[in-house]
């Protein structure tokens, strides 16, 4: 059993790690040892940036190209492949007749909920990202005064969902400021925050970030970022211990990916290890159809045997519920193929 120690960060001590972080393949691939010839197919100049902090480059294995935490962060030459069905905006976030985007900085896709673009930047770039082409400069961060003006006077919002990007690459100050905003709509019950740095980036849970969750009035949850059981140590987990402590929930959503985690035991796997690090698993989503990302994709008929081997050894706590996002839904839509047999037994009668 890990002993974790609960002490926050240093302000600093995220940064300055991000500033190390590779930004180009070659760098990358000489830090894991992995030579030349084994490297066909790389994107070496990719339109979507490379960037891996080096906290989470260690934790990939050395000279193994196929690496699962590697394959989700090194450009390919196949991300420039056009395929049919993959397209920019797979989820129509760009369409204002769905109501998206009618106010700058904000989407407000379900009821009661109304998702805050806070920053474009990330702390890594997912290959697989459903917003590598969003156009972050039609929802500028300056912009979010009128983001906040909405939600005020929208009574009918319970919560509001930071998201990016990634939020916490906002410095601690703007994230301070941005929640006592929002703690001061009395209608709003519940701030929730979507990142992947606890995972990839540990030390950006400062001592002035914990301070600043465990005081506000809304109560916060976190829904972090993990696809593979290889992500979580012990720095994630003096992290994740730091959030709890200060009473953030924590929930976790993975995506389905191959090549990458499609198959139950490592997923499974991650169930566990996530619990044993406080974290309750949430969603598995389904991959988008974002182009430039077909090789990372399964259809349901892939999905299914390992969801079902996933409910079959897994409580139901600790099971993730698998589901796609679709444009326009009024919830995440749950992929269910129970409901599927059954609708094709009846269309064969």
């Amino acid at each position: 059993m890990i002993t974790p120690n609960h002490n926050p960060w240093h302000p600093n001590d995220w940064q300055s790690e991000l500033k190390q972080a590779f930004r180009q393949p070659k760098a990358l691939l000489a830090y894991l040892n992995i030579p030349n010839d084994a490297a066909n197919g790389i994107d070496l100049q990719p339109d979507f940036a490379l960037l891996v902090p080096r906290g989470y480059a260690q934790r990939i294995e050395q000279g193994n190209i196929q690496d699962p935490l590697l394959r989700q962060v090194l450009s390919l030459q196949s991300e420039n492949e056009r395929t049919p069905g993959f397209v920019v905006d797979p989820l129509q976030e760009g369409n204002a007749e769905l109501g998206y985007g009618q106010t700058p900085g904000l989407l407000h896709k379900y009821q009661g909920r109304v998702l805050m673009i806070t920053t474009p930047a990330c702390a890594i770039n997912c290959r697989y990202c459903f917003r590598r082409h969003f156009p972050y400069t039609d929802h500028k961060p300056k912009d979010q005064h009128l983001a906040l003006k909405a939600i005020a006077q929208d009574t009918s919002i319970r919560e509001v969902i930071l998201s990016g990007g990634d939020p916490l690459l906002m410095n601690d100050d703007g994230i301070a400021a941005l929640i006592r905003d929002i703690d001061a709509l009395a209608h709003v019950r519940r701030i929730r925050i979507h990142s992947r740095l606890p995972i990839v980036l540990p030390e950006r849970v400062t001592t002035d970030l914990v301070t600043t969750l465990a005081s506000a009035r809304c109560k916060i949850t976190m829904v972090i970022h993990s696809n593979h059981p290889n992500e979580l140590n012990e720095t994630t987990q003096r992290a994740l211990a730091c959030l709890r402590e200060a009473g953030v929930t924590l929930l976790n959503q993975s995506v389905l990916l191959k090549g990458i985690n499609n198959d139950a035991p490592t997923l499974i796997h991650l169930s566990e290890l996530l619990f044993d690090q406080g974290v309750l698993p949430y969603y598995l989503h389904m991959p988008d159809r974002v182009v430039g990302t077909a090789h990372f994709y399964l259809d349901d008929l892939e999905a299914q045997p390992i969801y079902e081997a996933m409910r079959e050894q897994l409580p139901g706590y600790l099971l993730p519920r698998l589901v796609r996002e679709l444009p326009g839904g009024i919830a995440k839509t749950p992929v269910n193929f129970a409901q599927k047999q059954v609708l094709s037994f009846q269309a064969s009668a």
